[in-house]
């Protein structure tokens, strides 16, 4: 394989995991979090969800595009997936959202490395 080709894959796989921590985010913030009320609907938490799943769902957008910005884009992904795994690991019954973050983190971050 050449190094288009091993970039591809890693795309692929990066926007896969963008698209994913964007739904599982989402759907456990507007479906459980605010349900269940407490620290889990506090309003740090929520806006910190929602912001990763806006960002997830960009960074997608933008590598699906084939943007110029995308790795860019890429790198304030991974720093606010971590931020999220790491305010969802302080909750109960959150771990979807904590491995979808990290998987997400690690892609991105991945990404944002090739370009420089």
């Amino acid at each position: 394989m050449d190094m288009n080709a091993n970039t591809n894959i890693a795309m692929k796989a990066c926007i896969d995991h963008c698209m994913k921590c964007h739904q599982v985010c989402l759907r456990t913030v507007l479906t459980y979090c605010i349900e269940v009320g407490g620290d889990h609907a506090a309003p740090d938490h929520v806006r910190l969800m929602l912001n990763c799943a806006e960002i997830c769902q960009a960074s997608a957008n933008l590598q699906l595009s084939g943007s110029a910005f995308s790795a860019k884009l890429c790198g304030v992904c991974s720093e606010i997936c971590e931020a999220c795994a790491v305010s969802c690991e302080a909750k109960d019954e959150l771990a979807d959202c904590v491995q979808a973050c990290r998987e997400c983190t690690e892609s991105c971050k991945s990404m944002a490395m090739m370009s420089h």
